[in-house]
């Protein structure tokens, strides 16, 4: 199916994740068979914590009693919540996308990265990425100290991309302590809010859109509001 714009859909209320999970799978199979549109859903979800196929027992604490889930995508545990800006992104890898050729799926994790550091671009924030760490990471002007901002997440079927990427706008910072974050010890987590600076999900959603262009090539379709269960 052939667009002139990527789909953009946005729920305004926090999405269950086995919700989300069923509704990107089942996006995801309808791609591959034409009957669905590509597209990327931003949203945010309910507190809770969420094991990626790498996910080690010992790195949850979850002293809130958080719902946990696998999320079947890879990785290591990872908290989603209020004040985070999800945005799953569900497209057909068989064909080019912008920086990405067709079936590279290093090449997309990679455009994924470069998408996030254009997003923090916008508000003045140097992301940047470490071999070995997957995400994003800043440096906290205060402690001089690398801290991760955003997280990747890809899971791939039939070549159809879903799940996607986190950004920390204003989440609760201490309910990162639940785990450890794709399991990593040495660097903490940050935020927009933590960093100081009172970004807004409008306007880290239209930065977000405006750089979208660039990496993937489609320039994005209107917002497109869901009724979500």
């Amino acid at each position: 199916m052939t667009n002139k714009h990527f789909l953009w859909e946005i729920s305004k209320n926090p999405v269950p994740y086995p919700y989300a999970l069923s509704r990107m799978q089942d996006i995801a199979q309808k791609i591959r068979s034409q009957q669905a549109e590509e597209r990327v859903w931003l949203l945010e979800h309910p507190p809770l914590y969420t094991a990626g196929t790498s996910a080690k027992p010992a790195d949850l604490f979850n002293p809130h009693h958080y719902p946990t889930y696998d999320a079947g995508r890879g990785g290591q545990w990872t908290y989603h919540g209020p004040g985070q800006r999800i945005a799953y992104v569900m497209m057909d890898l068989q064909k080019p996308h912008g920086q990405v050729p067709a079936r590279d799926l290093r090449a997309y994790v990679h455009a994924l990265e470069n998408w996030i550091i254009r997003t923090l671009a916008e508000f003045g924030l140097k992301g940047e990425c470490r071999d070995g760490r997957v995400g994003v990471w800043v440096i906290d002007p205060q402690s001089g100290q690398e801290e991760k901002i955003a997280a990747i997440g890809v899971r791939v079927s039939r070549w159809v991309s879903w799940h996607g990427i986190a950004i920390n706008l204003c989440p609760d910072m201490e309910d990162f302590d639940g785990i450890v974050p794709c399991g990593i010890r040495e660097f903490g987590v940050t935020s927009f809010q933590k960093l100081g600076l009172p970004v807004t999900f409008a306007q880290l959603d239209a930065a977000l859109a405006k750089n979208w262009t660039a990496v993937f090539g489609e320039p994005p379709s209107a917002f497109t509001p869901l009724q979500d269960e």
